[in-house]
């Protein structure tokens, strides 16, 4: 009990004995009072008011007040919240999450209260910038009718001291704020498409999406000042099915919503984490955009996966994956001299049978499947161990060696005589002769 309740509490039960007080007159008896009526009076059990009668009904405070004990339930988790804490990470509802994974069984007070006595872990902020104020309206869109797509980047650490830079791609809906995020190697054009059909397959096709001006997206400006498309990004949007709105830079009133949720995704869920490949972080990412989907936002004012089904899928169209659009989750690779094609910096076999020059790939999960061309017959497939070293296939290498045979008529002519009989010195004695009658 802090001192701050046990002077209510020793206000009420004074209050109560002074009004018993001046009812009773002279007759008053602190040690003879009416627990009944005190008990009617303060509203505390009767069990409590004779442990005060004890001690004149003078609240102190409990003899443990202020022992922390040795072993609490967040005993053996303390050094994952000291970990947040050094990376910045505050939010104790994210603190529990990580500690939930590894097997906590508390509740959210005791990790805030934890992070409350424990802030001089946290790194110091930068200085912080005054306020520009408001410079104009926010961007609004109809539900279903726009998302917002860019890059986050992270340097990921290895066990071999070796880092690394990772390509995180984010799409929100601009309207109720239903988020879908993926992992890449890198932010090459043919990611970007990867990354926009996987969003599209689950929140459905907009009528348009707002990006900046990337490299894969656009090449530059006419003279009039509209955007010259990338020709691979032109056929991409017509194959779909959807237009572009390209955004200010440095200007978060149109695009706001998918910058902060990279911020998010860096503070919430970058912090701290360890993955073994990327296809285990995407499936992390998966079930963490699910959760916060799940939840209320009060930026949307509602849960974004409730809304997102109930409007906006109604005005999103649902992705037809045609054959002019899955060829885009087939990027095209080129094979090597030795039989290897490169994908996500690894390198895989091709089989020797396999005469062509060129292939397309498609990681699936923790399998990859190497197509021809046309996509019409599977080479092979390569179980995705993430190990640095090549993969080879079966029938990579011919298993006969070469040989060379003759350009030209041979004219050369040598005589091999047959090899003597050889006569050995025991055949001198005929056994078989000498009984012979």
């Amino acid at each position: 009990m802090d001192e701050l309740e046990r002077n209510d509490l020793q206000i009420t039960i004074s209050q109560a004995l002074r009004e018993m007080k001046a009812e009773a007159g002279d007759k008053f008896d602190i040690q003879k009072v009416n627990l009944a009526e005190l008990e009617r009076r303060t509203g505390l059990t009767r069990k409590k008011l004779r442990n005060l009668k004890e001690n004149g009904f003078i609240v102190k405070p409990h003899g443990l007040a202020g022992v922390t004990k040795e072993h609490t339930v967040l005993s053996g988790f303390t050094c994952i919240i000291e970990t947040l804490l050094k990376a910045g990470v505050t939010n104790s509802s994210v603190i529990k999450d990580r500690l939930d994974e590894a097997g906590y069984s508390g509740g959210l007070t005791q990790v805030k209260e934890y992070v409350a006595s424990h802030r001089n872990l946290v790194p110091a902020k930068r200085q912080v910038v005054a306020p520009q104020g408001s410079r104009g309206q926010r961007y609004t869109s109809e539900p279903g009718e726009s998302f917002q797509m860019d890059w986050g980047f992270v340097d990921v650490e290895t066990d071999s001291a070796a880092k690394y830079r990772a390509a995180c791609f984010a799409m929100i809906c601009h309207h109720c704020g239903e988020r879908f995020v993926e992992f890449f190697p890198n932010a090459k054009q043919e990611n970007l498409f990867i990354g926009i059909l996987h969003g599209f397959q689950r929140m459905g096709v907009p009528s348009h999406v707002l990006t900046d001006n990337m490299k894969s997206v656009v090449t530059g400006r006419d003279s009039e000042g509209h955007p010259v498309w990338n020709t691979e990004y032109a056929d991409f949007m017509a194959a779909v099915g959807f237009e572009t709105r390209l955004c200010k830079p440095r200007h978060p009133f149109t695009k706001g919503a998918v910058e902060r949720l990279v911020k998010f995704v860096k503070d919430n869920f970058m912090a701290a984490r360890t993955f073994g490949s990327i296809t285990d972080l995407n499936y992390e990412a998966l079930r963490w955009c699910d959760r916060q989907n799940s939840r209320y936002h009060d930026g949307v004012f509602c849960i974004p996966h409730e809304e997102h089904e109930n409007r906006c899928r109604n005005t999103a169209t649902t992705l037809e994956m045609t054959d002019n659009i899955g060829i885009y989750l087939w990027p095209e690779r080129r094979i090597s001299f030795d039989g290897f094609i490169n994908y996500e910096g690894r390198r895989f076999g091709v089989p020797y049978s396999y005469t062509g020059k060129t292939c397309r790939v498609c990681r699936k999960e923790f399998t990859l499947y190497i197509y021809t061309p046309d996509l019409k017959r599977k080479l092979t497939e390569h179980n995705v161990t993430w190990s640095r070293r090549d993969s080879f296939c079966e029938d990579q290498y011919a298993k006969v060696q070469p040989e060379e045979f003759p350009t030209a008529p041979v004219a050369a002519v040598m005589h091999q005589n047959d090899p003597p009989e050889s006569r050995e010195s025991f055949s001198n004695f005929n056994f078989d002769k000498e009984v012979e009658w």
